[in-house]
């Protein structure tokens, strides 16, 4: 698992010399075809990487040869991160004002002859040493592979119907459930449906198969199904392998019924050389008249195609007919399901406890170990609810009974622990196995986050946009989308958990051992600081200092790799300004600096000397108070964030200066914002003010657009009492929140009428004394998706306009306890998939299941919550 990551560094340098951006911008220099060597070689060295991760272990030079190759990966990333500078300056030249200011920047900083002969001697060093590296793979015999590691992963092993009843632990509660679905009556598998697919989705270990076996040999189900059949899928969907399996199941299942175990025997031997028309007319006679359970364990294929393919065939059975179907992706069991999923969650910790203590120890020996028992409730927390953990952890203690054993691997973690085939590791590995290159990368930054960590959007964005982890596949694409398909994968792979969804963002946890298998991969490049951190190894990428430690100077890595420096736990931060002046003056090449709960009172000037830097947060730093004009030399710099920096007197003038600011978050004792230097950033997609208590107007003057402002958060500013909206024309999103005398009741008047609001976000929190919702929300009835309302404690009724909002998905209405009613025609809102209402006594009534007046118009909508805290 680990063994694949160094291929997915090389591939992905390879997908950032085959980009759209890339290719433009070494075009336009005239290094097209030196990167092009580079590419070329990089090539060649990824064919073998394979092939030397398998024969590491028997030749000790190929160690050093993939540590060089890494060395290389690293040296080559500083090297493109230098061109992505140059398309930096180019769009910077290309939207700075006057003639002679582009004249003075273009000239002052860089041309393409100026930068060619700049980078030339380092993508000299950088191919002579991918080519000495390429030639040292030849000649220690490394072959080729052509084949992504992801289509070469490891088979899980071929799944059985049979299960020892007594060892299922736990899952009475999820069968029942389960069965319930399997029963004709059921309102959500009416007997109308032909063939009716039930998923069971969950991470690998968590008991999907053991689960299935237990439904597939309960007596009842012997009473529902005339058929029942199990086939184990795994990774390989062939339509022919798979029918074959399907009508051996048949036979086997008709021979146990009859005793005829040998005619069961001859009928698999006999249909394997048959083609598919044979075979689905084969199939067609076994299913034809029966009502049959179809068990199909450990789906991976995500082809609508080729599963519609197969359900076709499977409809031979009369009506009543199931699949049950097993998964560990969200995408596999929304393509097949005809019912919702099946979520299988986690085994309670008593009950944990007593699976570890099966597997652990000998029947009754456990009370003579209370010190071992006391160890293993720790160990069995780790596992987080999953029982394959359980289990492998609890087999690898069996009777071992000496407690720095037990200790060690309480202290250093489940990885540790020595694992065979079939147990936790290699159970998830499959899943890791089977990412593509660029997801297993993102995969590994998880890594640098605290277990139970809340990931926001906008934060895992600006990572791996900093990072350049993600690669527009042409020159319009956002990152924000691609970013956002990426989470998505991940969570339909059931890696993410408590996802939530607010449409103009959203948040996600990772699951415990998914965490501890981001950890894994990971490897040295990756470096979480603890009071416990002895050294940190010189290769190390990516810091994320967890604990309020005492950095010494020498502990901290001399190479100048350093891309990532984080805080990531709220109440850590660096006490240092000293030591983040070495930082700046070592780390030339950082992309990401987070400087969260810092205290320093200023910047160090030197800042701006890197260059790289994408994304800078110095949030929730209280003694900060001036930032140095210096920081306007960070032509890269993306993202700045000074959320909680209360004692910042003010911002200095310059803004206009950074032209890639994309998102610029503030806090600040000034009492207004100027917006002619904020004018000229044309690629400023977000501005969030938060705890500006000194301001009453948003800005001096309103003659000034942001025309490319999508986004605005304005939160806790108590003085603020209005803005005027119309000079934000792309405005999409808007959240005001605790701002007690704003006045929400403006008038939007638009430059045009033709113009309207476009807003597809909205969400308004505490507003005391507003009676109703303001008119100019009537302006975005056509683009709203998301209305969220709080804290209106006199609010009455909802806006007439409400049912007008045909793209409306979420509805979110709390502390409302006026509100009584909903509009009597709710259900002309077609697209609405979400309805969340709390803390409204009455309406809550009238919403609640199954008795509410309301309940019929609702419905219909997929995810209703009502009076839940």
């Amino acid at each position: 698992m680990a063994e694949t990551f160094l291929f997915d560094i090389a591939n992905s340098l390879l997908g950032k010399l085959a980009s759209f951006a890339f290719d433009q911008v070494a075009r336009a220099c005239y290094v097209y075809h030196d990167l092009q060597g580079i590419k070329d070689t990089l090539s060649i060295i990824t064919s073998l990487l394979l092939d030397a991760e398998k024969k590491k272990n028997q030749q000790h030079a190929l160690r050093e040869w993939l540590r060089q190759i890494q060395s290389i990966c690293s040296d080559a990333e500083v090297v493109l991160d230098e061109f992505r500078l140059q398309v930096n300056l180019k769009q910077a030249v290309e939207g700075s004002g006057s003639s002679r200011m582009k004249v003075r920047r273009y000239v002052s900083s860089s041309n393409p002859i100026a930068f060619r002969f700049r980078m030339a001697h380092q993508i000299k060093d950088i191919r002579g040493r991918l080519n000495k590296a390429a030639a040292d793979g030849v000649w220690f015999g490394l072959v080729k592979t052509d084949v992504e590691p992801r289509l070469a992963v490891q088979s899980r092993e071929i799944t059985h119907s049979y299960v020892d009843i007594s060892s299922v632990i736990g899952r009475e509660k999820d069968k029942e459930a389960i069965i319930q679905l399997l029963k004709p009556t059921h309102p959500h598998t009416g007997g109308d449906q032909s063939l009716c697919v039930i998923p069971i989705v969950g991470i690998g270990g968590l008991g999907k198969t053991t689960l299935a076996n237990f439904l597939f040999n309960d007596q009842r189900i012997d009473q529902l199904f005339q058929l029942k059949m199990w086939v184990c899928v795994s990774d390989d969907f062939d339509l022919r392998k798979i029918v074959i399996k399907v009508i051996n199941s048949a036979s086997d299942a008709s021979a146990a019924s009859t005793f005829d175990s040998a005619s069961s025997v001859a009928h698999q031997e006999n249909i394997d050389h048959f083609d598919i028309e044979r075979l689905q007319s084969h199939l067609r006679r076994k299913l034809s008249g029966k009502t049959f359970l179809l068990v199909l364990d450990d789906i991976w294929n995500d082809d609508r195609v080729k599963w519609i393919e197969l359900k076709d065939l499977l409809k031979a059975g009369t009506s009543g007919s199931k699949i049950l179907a097993t998964t560990r992706s969200n995408l596999v069991a929304s393509m097949m399901g005809t019912v919702p999923s099946y979520v299988l969650k986690g085994l309670d910790t008593k009950k944990c406890l007593y699976l570890f203590l099966k597997w652990a120890f000998k029947e009754g020996e456990e009370e003579k170990y209370p010190n071992l028992v006391e160890i293993g409730k720790e160990l069995v927390k780790k596992c987080a609810g999953v029982p394959l953990a359980v289990r492998t952890i609890g087999s690898s203690l069996f009777s071992n009974y000496d407690l720095h054993k037990w200790e060690f691997v309480r202290d250093h973690g489940l990885w540790n622990s020595e694992m065979k085939r079939g147990d936790i590791l290699p159970a998830l590995q499959l899943s890791y196995d089977q990412m593509p290159s660029y997801l297993k990368q993102c995969f590994a930054f998880f890594s640098l986050y605290p277990k139970g960590f809340t990931f926001d959007s906008d934060e895992i964005i600006n990572l791996f946009a900093a990072l350049g982890l993600v690669q527009p596949r042409n020159g319009s694409e956002k990152i924000e989308s691609i970013v956002r398909e990426y989470i998505d994968e991940l969570n339909s792979r059931s890696f993410l958990e408590e996802f939530r969804d607010y449409g103009y963002c959203f948040k996600f946890k990772v699951h415990d051992l998914i965490h501890d298998l981001a950890i894994y991969v990971a490897r040295d490049d990756f470096v979480l600081v603890t009071s416990d951190t002895q050294s940190i190894p010189e290769q190390a990428r990516h810091l994320s200092i967890l604990e309020n430690v005492l950095l010494d100077y020498t502990l901290i890595p001399k190479s100048k790799r350093v891309r990532t420096i984080l805080y990531p736990v709220q109440g850590v931060g660096l006490k240092s300004k000293n030591l983040l002046h070495t930082w700046i003056l070592r780390y030339r090449c950082l992309l990401y600096l987070d400087l969260s709960s810092s205290s320093f009172q200023t910047l160090p000037t030197s800042i701006a000397k890197l260059k790289h830097l994408c994304v800078l947060y110095i949030r929730d730093n209280s003694q900060i108070k001036t930032l140095p004009r210096s920081i306007f030399k960070l032509q890269s710099l993306q993202v700045l964030s000074l959320i909680g920096c209360t004692e910042l007197d003010t911002l200095p003038e310059g803004f206009e200066k950074l032209t890639s600011l994309r998102q610029l978050y503030i806090t600040t004792k000034q009492l207004f914002l100027s917006l002619d230097e904020f004018a000229s950033l044309n690629h400023l997609q977000a501005l969030g003010l938060y705890h500006c208590d000194n301001m009453k107007h948003l800005v001096s003057g309103a003659q000034t657009q942001l025309t490319s402002l999508e986004a605005l958060y304005i939160q806790s500013c108590k003085s603020l009492e209005s803005f005027p909206l119309h000079i934000f024309p792309k405005l999409n999103t808007l959240l005001i929140k605790d701002c007690p005398t704003f006045n929400l009741s403006f008038n939007y008047e638009g430059p045009t009428q033709r113009q309207r609001l476009r807003l597809k976000h909205l969400h308004l929190k505490s507003f005391p004394r507003l009676l109703k919702l303001p008119r100019w929300i009537e302006d975005a009835a056509e683009t709203l998706e998301s209305l969220k309302i709080r804290k209106f404690p006199n609010l009455k009724m909802l806006p007439e306009c409400l049912t007008l909002m045909t793209h409306l998905k979420s509805l979110y209405i709390e502390s409302c306890p006026q509100l009584v009613c909903l509009p009597s025609d709710m259900h002309r809102l077609t697209a609405l998939e979400e309805l969340r209402i709390y803390r409204c006594p009455e309406l809550c009534q009238k919403c609640r299941a199954p008795s509410g007046e309301y309940r019929p118009m609702i419905g219909r909508i997929k995810r209703v919550s009502i009076g839940k805290h």
